[in-house]
């Protein structure tokens, strides 16, 4: 929304609802930018970094929209940019989506995955039936970020972006190498082996981790 109050961009002409949230958040990269700042607020370049097909400009077209609808929020000072209370409740519309898309045949994982990208995918696919009981953190360093996954008792999973990642053991690589890691039947040891990814602590530990997620998972 403008500061007038006045919407700054029509998409589509109907008074529905779903055409309203489409108005602001329907726009092509749109979703993609709330994905990145879900977890931490970042800097443009780092937002760019985790969307390597969007251009500067229309990157910058898309925070000024997203900023106008109330979705993001910019810090002038520290150059930093994060999601307001309204950007922070579309979660569940991406997790809905990332359940929504594994139904859906053509899903390339050798694709570019950003690591905020593959840390929200494990947020909708764990087996918190299996991960019930259970009380495990999981360090992931991925080159420019960093996260610490914990699992608590019920099952839920929560992510923190941190500097330096510690927790029952550590995975280090990228959004494409440890989503095959998670996601793929090859062990955890053996792609450590192979020096696909990187591994500090108990293999057993980080294999029992990583068999939480799965892509046919639903929720």
């Amino acid at each position: 929304m403008t500061k007038n109050g006045e919407t700054s961009r029509i998409r589509y002409d109907e008074g529905c609802l779903e055409a309203h949230a489409l108005n602001v958040i329907g726009d092509r990269w749109a979703l993609l930018v709330v994905r990145e700042l879900m977890v931490v607020p970042k800097r443009f370049q780092a937002i760019r970094a985790g969307m390597p097909g969007i251009t500067a400009g229309v990157l910058t077209q898309r925070l000024t929209q997203l900023i106008e609808s109330g979705v993001v929020s910019h810090d002038p000072d520290l150059g930093v940019y994060g999601l307001t209370q309204s950007g922070l409740a579309l979660h569940p519309v991406l997790m809905a989506l990332c359940h929504w898309g594994s139904q859906h045949q053509g899903h390339d994982p050798r694709r570019f995955i950003s690591p905020t990208a593959l840390m929200l995918s494990m947020c909708a696919k764990i087996d918190r039936a299996a991960a019930a009981g259970q009380e495990v953190v999981a360090g992931f360093d991925m080159e420019r970020e960093a996260f610490e996954l914990r699992i608590s008792s019920d099952g839920s999973l929560t992510v923190k972006a941190t500097r330096k990642p510690e927790g029952d053991f550590l995975l280090r690589g990228n959004g494409n190498t440890l989503a095959r890691a998670v996601y793929g039947p090859e062990p955890v040891a053996r792609l450590a082996e192979a020096g696909v990814i990187g591994l500090i602590g108990d293999a057993a530990r980080a294999q029992g981790f990583v068999d939480l997620f799965s892509l046919n998972n639903q929720g």
